[in-house]
């Protein structure tokens, strides 16, 4: 029988996949056989804390500051050829940051602008393989977000941009999807899910009753980015256990 989750002889490459939902679909994909690179913020794999979400072993790893479009441009290719690339970056700015020029500017570079960077940068690879991309947005670009403009103006971006390049890359044979994710226990949800009167708050909003995690994003990239998917072209899945319902 084929299993059409496997990803053998595969290459992906994981940005933002040092920590979180990144790190999860990074080793989601190892995990089924493939070879997986990531790019992340710190100067080695060495410097990041399992405490923060992050498990490198197994994965390779290169410092890429992806607010920067000359760093993504001289970043060099983790393989030959490209089988998979999941756009995983993402940062925020709390204490209405966002509202000020630093914070947006800061967060619209690495949490859309790279995204369209990078797509760019590997759209030969992928085409040579009929490959796929798979932006991970999140549910804030579907509602407003008190208090991180930025941030859901950034995720709504995500969205469209999935849209329009699904459109514009499948003449390549590339397929681009998205995920949208919802609650997901990482060091960037810290704000919530480490305060009890929040968290309450915001698991009883949610349909499952419980948070997302990593593993739970992993498995809506897997299925994206495989055989299972091959008719998917250009939409953003919402994997959030019903918050948005």
């Amino acid at each position: 029988m084929i299993d059409d989750t496997d990803f053998s002889g595969k290459h992906v490459l994981v940005v933002g996949g040092s920590s979180g939902i990144g790190n999860g679909i990074a080793h989601g994909f190892r995990q089924r056989g493939a070879t997986v690179h990531v790019w992340g913020t710190r100067a080695s794999a060495a410097d990041y804390d399992a405490a923060d979400g992050s498990d490198l072993s197994g994965l390779g790893y290169t410092c890429v500051d992806v607010g920067d479009p000359d760093a993504i441009e001289a970043a060099p290719a983790p393989f030959d050829g490209l089988d998979v690339l999941v756009l995983c970056q993402g940062t925020v700015v709390y204490r209405r940051g966002e509202f000020e020029r630093e914070g947006w500017d800061k967060v619209m570079a690495v949490n859309l602008d790279s995204l369209m960077h990078c797509s760019r940068k590997f759209r030969t690879a992928l085409a040579a393989t009929q490959g796929s991309i798979v932006i991970v947005s999140s549910i804030s670009g579907l509602k407003a977000n008190i208090g991180n403009p930025a941030y859901a103006a950034s995720k709504a971006g995500a969205i469209s941009l999935t849209k329009t390049l699904g459109q514009a890359y499948a003449a390549d044979g590339i397929r681009v999807n998205g995920l949208a994710p919802g609650l997901v226990d990482t060091k960037l949800t810290k704000v919530t899910t480490q305060n009890p009167q929040r968290l309450e708050g915001a698991l009883a909003a949610i349909a499952q009753r419980r948070a997302g995690t990593p593993a739970d994003m992993a498995g809506a990239a897997i299925f994206l980015a495989s055989p299972l998917a091959s008719y998917v072209t250009g939409h953003t899945l919402v994997v959030d256990g019903g918050l948005s319902l």
